[in-house]
């Protein structure tokens, strides 16, 4: 049995209010958005083209440590010749500058793959710092020997006179033996890169 229409005071004759619709439950879902809003659209987390993450690696770290590295190398060279430099003969000699080159170079690399990983500006870093590593190996060891054999004041006429004077017996032109000194940069550059490249390649 239907109940008979009422009418419902209406105060001013205002009109009706329309029903509303029934409010979601709490706690599920978002809230509605307010009038004249776009409801949010969900975000999803971002991800590199190609699916490629972003590579990691501290280039300046990389840079600074293998100089380190390098000039400890290095160091350890100069010694090694002078100690040794009555007893070595030329072929013994030439020998141990390409091996100097080669550690030189491998530590360099290795520390610098291991900082820098797969950032190629640290691994151009590296060959510079390994070749300079070779350079200054064998002219440190230079100074040390002219020192030791002239004493203080063969140092200071070199020093005076002739200050290039290590830097040429590097490169040999005295004797012929450019080609060793060459041998000697590439040998550093080779192995601090393809270490780098392959321990950087190993750690992306």
């Amino acid at each position: 049995m239907s109940q008979p229409w009422q009418p419902q005071y209406n105060p001013g004759n205002q009109p009706p209010v329309p029903p509303q619709p029934p409010a979601p439950p709490q706690g599920f879902g978002a809230p509605p958005p307010a009038p004249g809003q776009f409801p949010m659209q969900p975000g999803y987390p971002y991800q590199a083209p190609n699916g490629q993450q972003p590579r990691s690696g501290n280039p300046v770290g990389a840079f600074f440590l293998g100089l380190l590295v390098s000039i400890v190398v290095a160091a350890l060279y100069s010694l090694v010749i002078y100690g040794t430099y009555e007893d070595l003969t030329r072929t013994t000699a030439m020998t141990l500058d390409v091996v100097h080159a080669l550690l030189n170079g491998a530590a360099v690399g290795a520390v610098v793959g291991l900082v820098g990983r797969s950032r190629v500006g640290a691994h151009i870093s590296g060959v510079i710092v390994a070749m300079l590593g070779t350079f200054f190996g064998y002219t440190n060891g230079i100074v040390l020997i002219t020192a030791d054999s002239g004493g203080f004041f063969a140092f200071k006429a070199m020093m005076r006179d002739a200050p290039f004077f290590p830097a040429e017996a590097w490169w040999g032109s005295a004797n012929n033996s450019e080609w060793h000194s060459l041998l000697g940069l590439l040998a550093a550059a080779a192995a601090a890169w393809g270490l780098a490249f392959l321990i950087g390649r190993s750690r992306r």
